[in-house]
C-alpha cells in the first residue's frame, strides 16, 4: 500500500479513508515511514489526512507514534493548514503520558498555537499543554504559570475549560 497514492486516488469519503489508512498502519507499522515521507511531499489536504490518521491511531496506542514525535512537532507550526496544526497537537497530547520528555519539546510551538486565530488550533494546543503539564514533572511548575497567563487572555470558554480540566487533574494528582 502506498499511502499517498491511496489518498490521492481514493473515491471514499474522508472518514472511510481515515479508518482504512489507520487500520493499515496498525497492521503494518512499516507504513509509518511512508507517513513521514508523505508529510513532506503531500498537499496540505493530504497532510491533514495523514496527521489525522496519526492522531486516530495514537489515541488508542501512543507507542505507535513514538518514532513520529519529532516529525509531528515539526508540523505544529505548519502555516498552510490549521487542520495539520490541530491534529499535530492532538498527537502530542496522545503521546504525552508515555513520552513526557519528548512531548515537552513541543511546548514552544504549542505556546505559539495558543495565540492562533482558530479556536480548534487553540483548543488542541490547550489539550496538549495540559497533558504535558500532567505528565512531565520537570516542567510542570513553569507550564502551570504559562497556562495561568493564557487563561487570562483566552476568550473562548471551551478552550479555557480544557486548561481548567488539566489543572484540576494536576491538583488531584498532587493531593493523592
Amino acid at each position: 500500500m502506498n499511502i499517498l497514492d491511496e489518498i490521492r486516488n481514493s473515491k471514499k469519503n474522508s472518514k472511510q479513508l481515515l479508518f482504512e489508512i489507520s487500520e493499515a498502519i496498525r497492521k503494518d507499522k512499516k507504513l509509518l515511514f511512508q507517513i513521514k515521507e508523505a508529510l513532506k511531499a503531500g498537499s496540505k489536504v493530504e497532510k491533514g489526512v495523514l496527521m489525522e490518521s496519526l492522531e486516530y491511531i495514537s489515541k488508542d496506542d501512543p507507542g505507535i507514534a513514538e518514532d513520529m514525535i519529532d516529525t509531528v512537532i515539526e508540523f505544529l507550526d505548519y502555516q498552510d493548514s490549521p487542520r495539520v496544526r490541530w491534529e499535530a497537537a492532538r498527537v502530542i497530547a496522545n503521546v504525552s503520558q508515555r513520552y513526557p520528555e519528548r512531548a515537552a519539546k513541543a511546548v514552544d510551538k504549542l505556546m505559539l498555537n495558543t495565540k492562533d486565530k482558530g479556536t480548534v488550533v487553540r483548543w488542541s494546543a490547550a489539550l496538549a499543554l495540559g497533558e504535558i503539564a500532567k505528565y512531565n514533572l520537570n516542567i510542570r511548575a513553569s507550564l502551570i504559570l504559562k497556562i495561568g497567563v493564557i487563561l487570562k487572555r483566552e476568550k473562548n470558554n471551551g478552550v479555557k475549560n480544557v486548561y481548567l480540566k488539566a489543572l484540576k487533574a494536576i491538583n488531584k494528582q498532587c493531593l493523592v
